[in-house]
């Protein structure tokens, strides 16, 4: 379906830009209209398989299982660097960060959307917001670290740790029995 889209698209827009080029002055109509028209089609056809992809079962389970490897993978490490904060040397957690966190928190933004649509919106907006907040605040660190704030490296490390735990938390009580 996806390549059947793409020649609507391709077909409608070369119809439409030669339809366009006849004449100068003044458009056929009733020439450009359809072509428009496949065009729309093509769009149409490229967002109900992008749809009937994204709900999967295949896919949303192995986006699951990323989601929450990812999870447990931030809170693990963010963990292990709030035991070492005292002791970290405050120019080298950004590169920490780099290499601890960057690869889990791509993966499970490239798979959120898979809790909207297996749980919905609002169960989505729940456990997005407290992994915004914490990214927002690895973010922080990352800054801090580079700018040299031993005591904003070290807050904003702690405070991230409470927000991913906040988020791994609303994750898991969406996949209980009781949520399903």
């Amino acid at each position: 379906m996806k390549a059947l889209s793409y020649l609507l698209l391709v077909i409608g827009f070369l119809g439409a830009a030669f339809v366009a080029s006849l004449d100068p002055r003044a458009v056929n109509w009733l020439a450009y209209i359809p072509c428009i028209v496949v065009c729309g089609l093509g769009v149409f056809f490229n967002k109900k398989a992008d749809h009937a992809h994204a709900k999967d079962d295949t896919r949303m389970g192995e986006n699951m299982d990323t989601l929450r490897n990812s999870l447990a993978n931030i809170v693990k490490n963010l963990n292990d660097l709030n035991d070492r904060r005292m002791e970290l040397p405050v120019y080298e957690v950004r590169f920490d960060i780099d290499k601890l966190f960057r690869a889990d928190l791509n993966a499970f933004a490239d798979s959120r959307e898979t809790i909207s649509h297996r749980y919905g919106l609002k169960q989505y907006a729940d456990v997005m917001s407290a992994f915004a907040a914490g990214e927002r605040y690895i973010n922080r660190v990352w800054s801090a670290s580079t700018d040299g704030y031993v005591d904003e490296v070290r807050m904003y490390l702690d405070k991230a740790y409470h927000q991913f735990i906040e988020a791994e938390q609303k994750f898991k009580a969406l996949s209980s029995p009781v949520s399903d």
